[in-house]
């Protein structure tokens, strides 16, 4: 299994958080200091027209934590002498992390020059070379605020196209000039590969093997569409069948020991044989209602041993589970980087996705008319110049 990273900094206690949260929302535009990130919605058959509809970008979906990175002060400005850079991650649970080590310059005419009030998106990984060495990368994907600017009204490619001139370009330069220094690093920044939609069988034949970290599917994003903070129905996330998968809420529940085996204990309670496997039910997040019992997950005896030898609190964590073929939901993962399982919105969304399924073979299917209607849609823009 690929190996998933964990998030290189220190957890901020929440007097700072609070603030760093405030300082995003100010920055964003925004009266609620939520996680901003955008998140994609699941594809389905109508999607395809939706691709042959509009310009899209398409990446692959990484197995790695999604993070923003802000990089701000780390003090205010006294005497005329400016803060210090300082940097966090932003993790998904709204959770921030300062991470130490890294050095982003706004220009290779000043190398101690660095960018504030910029916001970043993209996530990590962890790359596994040939030779067994692991590789940490930040993959960026998007990019919010650039230096004081906001850029979520700007088209995607404008935004990445602002990013990689102003930001990525200089620490390309740094990286070159003084490459023993970069081993300090906690991690590479590297763009995240774009293809245009229709440049599907490259992405199959050629990105998909060859990566170097976890993949679990496609991401279409579209080109001309602004960033959205939270759901986003312009951000396509396509998975193969057997990857679809939902972030529930698991609760154990033990069976009743027999009356006869009760202890005294003068209760009246009953009492729960603690040795026996669970029934295991998967909850979803409803909102303000709070969680709502969805399903019971399938494990196998080995698999029930296998979890509770683990040593880990299981009650009421949020786990990843996909549906087999026959239809039962099964264990993936712990989703450590949430504090919350999907919405009911997201979890139909999902459900869609698995009846009304797209394979690998339907998109391959659609590439040559999706690139048929991307040429006209781009002679008719040239025509009107």
């Amino acid at each position: 299994m690929p190996t998933v990273p964990s998030i290189p900094g220190i957890k901020a206690e929440h007097a700072v958080a609070h603030t760093m949260r405030q300082e995003v929302a100010q920055l964003l535009g925004r009266s609620t200091f939520a996680f901003p990130g955008a998140q994609p919605v699941s594809f389905a058959t109508k999607h395809i027209d939706e691709l042959h509809r509009e310009d899209y970008y398409v990446c692959e979906k990484s197995d790695g934590i999604r993070c923003l990175l802000y990089c701000t002060y780390s003090d205010l400005p006294h005497d005329g002498m400016p803060g210090t850079e300082a940097y966090y991650l932003i993790d998904r649970k709204n959770d921030y992390y300062y991470v130490q080590g890294l050095h982003y310059p706004k220009t290779t005419d000043d190398w101690s020059s660095f960018h504030t009030g910029t916001l970043v998106d993209g996530e990590l990984v962890i790359d596994e070379k040939k030779d067994g060495r692991k590789v940490c990368k930040y993959l960026v994907f998007d990019c919010l605020v650039l230096d004081n600017v906001s850029l979520v009204q700007r088209p995607l490619d404008k935004r990445l196209g602002y990013f990689r001139q102003m930001f990525f370009k200089p620490y390309e330069e740094l990286c070159k000039k003084f490459p023993e220094e970069m081993q300090y690093f906690p991690f590479y920044l590297q763009f995240k590969n774009m293809e245009l939609s229709y440049a599907l069988p490259k992405m199959f034949d050629q990105v998909l093997p060859n990566l170097e970290h976890g993949n679990d599917g496609l991401i279409f994003t579209a080109v001309n569409a602004e960033y959205k903070f939270g759901t986003d129905e312009k951000i396509l996330k396509w998975k193969p069948a057997d990857e679809n998968s939902i972030d529930f809420r698991m609760n154990l529940e033990f069976p009743a020991l027999p009356l006869e085996e009760y202890e005294e204990d003068g209760s009246g309670s009953p009492q729960y044989d603690w040795y026996a496997k669970p029934r295991v039910w998967l909850s979803v997040n409803t909102g303000s209602s709070g969680y709502e019992r969805w399903a019971e997950m399938y494990l196998t005896d080995e698999e029930w041993t296998n979890l509770k030898n683990m040593g880990v609190e299981l009650d009421e964590r949020i786990v990843e589970c996909a549906m087999d073929e026959q239809q039962r939901w099964r264990f993936k993962r712990f989703r450590n980087d949430k504090k919350d399982g999907n919405h009911i919105s997201v979890v139909h969304s999902v459900m869609e996705s698995i009846r009304d399924g797209v394979s690998k073979e339907d998109l391959l299917k659609v590439v040559g008319s999706m690139r048929s209607q991307w040429k006209q849609r781009q002679t008719r823009v040239q025509g009107g110049r």
